[in-house]
This record gives structure tokens, sequence and C-alpha cells, in this order.
């Protein structure tokens, strides 16, 4: 399980790696400190690739027990299955409170990476809590995904999606949240390791982005932000109804 947990933590690494170099979208801060809500264009459509993702995450933690050939281990897949599918409604459910609370208004967005953190919280050891302990593990990941989301754009760090949140920050909190539930497990191995896959995968990556930036280009012009994506990569609108 701790190489599932490890992929959140390299890729929220490169992430921001890749944010750093890129800088912010067009309009996102204001010259006074201003935050300025991109909103995403299709919010059913993320809605759904949330529950994908949801359900995807059955066979990534359960498939990381490896084998389904006897008794015990398949006792063991029921349990990553309960404890995984408690984490992510944990998550979902205490981002959603918190972001009413602080925003005066259920926020969908935060709801949908409230469970993507509670998934990512679980997976570093999805198997030996409890199913209670789990809806708090994913519980605690909602509510600092929400923070963590605020905290960046607060620093002007642009992450479209909250990924550098969803698998960084809580990524780093499921590493932690294993000495919960591990006698085994120690504080300085798991800070040692987490110190290990954010500090190297950082600098790999922004060795790579600025390669990229260098001799490609990461950034699109001023004018193909306004006309968007679709339209200057491969001249096809997304959506025409809403175009001029």
């Amino acid at each position: 399980f701790a190489g599932s947990g490890i992929v959140h933590m390299c890729g929220a690494a490169a992430a921001l790696a890749g944010v750093l170099l890129l800088g912010p979208r067009n309009g996102k801060y204001g010259p006074n400190g201003e935050i300025n809500p991109i909103q995403g264009s299709n919010m059913p459509l993320a809605t759904l690739g949330m529950f994908i993702l949801w359900f995807g995450w059955f066979g990534f933690n359960g498939g990381s027990e490896l084998k389904l050939s006897n008794i015990d281990e398949a006792n063991a897949v029921a349990q990553v299955f309960v404890n995984t599918n408690m984490a992510a409604a944990g998550g979902l459910i205490a981002a959603l409170l918190l972001a009413r609370v602080m925003f005066g208004k259920a926020d969908l967005t935060m709801a949908l990476n409230g469970a993507l953190a509670g998934l990512v919280s679980i997976t570093a050891e999805p198997l030996t809590p409890e199913p209670w302990q789990a809806v708090l593990i994913g519980g605690v990941g909602g509510l600092i995904v929400v923070l963590s989301i605020v905290g960046l754009d607060k620093m002007r760090i642009d992450d479209p999606v909250g990924a550098i949140s969803v698998h960084g920050t809580c990524g780093m909190w499921g590493l932690l949240a294993v000495l919960i539930t591990n006698d085994d497990a120690t504080l300085a191995g798991q800070l040692t390791g987490l110190g290990a896959i954010l500090g190297y995968t950082f600098i790999a990556s922004l060795v790579v982005w600025f390669i990229i930036k260098m001799v490609f280009g990461i950034r699109l012009s001023d004018e193909e932000q306004m006309v968007g994506a679709d339209a200057a990569e491969i001249g096809i609108t997304a959506y025409p109804e809403f175009s001029k």
C-alpha cells in the first residue's frame, strides 16, 4: 500500500514544480492581491469524473493486496474496499461542511475534492484501520484539502483543479496517518520517506519542466488563453453555444 501512497506524493511534487514554472492564468490574481475564481466549464462532467475515480479506487487499493486466493486475502480485500469507501464519504462530507462554514454556501468543487482527499488519505494504509477510523482519516483529509486549496491561492500558486492539495497535502497526511493503526511504523521513518519522495521528485521534475519550457514552451499566449486551448490547439471549440 505504501507504493500507492507514493504515487500521489510524486504527482503532487511534479505538479508543484510545473505550476511554479508555468505561473498563474491570466486574470487569476489582481494587482492588489485579489483572487478571482475561474469556474470550471462543466460541473456535471467533473462530478461524473469524481465518481469514476471513486469507483476505480476500489481496484487501485484492493489490487494492492495482490491476490485473492484464500479466505484471509479475500477478507483483507473486503476490508480495504470498506475502508476506501468510508474514507471517501468522510472526506466529501467534511469538505462540504467546512466549505459551508467558510464560504456561506455548499461548494460542489470542494465536495468533489473532499472525496478525492479522503481516498488519497486512506491509500497509504487502507487495510488496518477500522471503518470508523477510515471515516476519521478521510474526514481530516477533507478538512485539510479545503484549507490547502485556499492557502495556495493566497500564496498565488494557481492550481486549477486542486491537484497539489488533494495529492500532496492529503498524501502527506495519509503517510502520517499510517502511524495511527500500525505499531511498527515510526514517525522518523515516515518523515524520511516523505522528504525523499518530495525532494527527489520536485527537483527532477523542475529540471524536466524547465527544459520543456525553454525548448517548447508550456504556457499559451494571452490570445490563446482568451479563445481557449481547444480552438488554439486543434481548431475546435468545445462549447460553441458560448462562443461568439
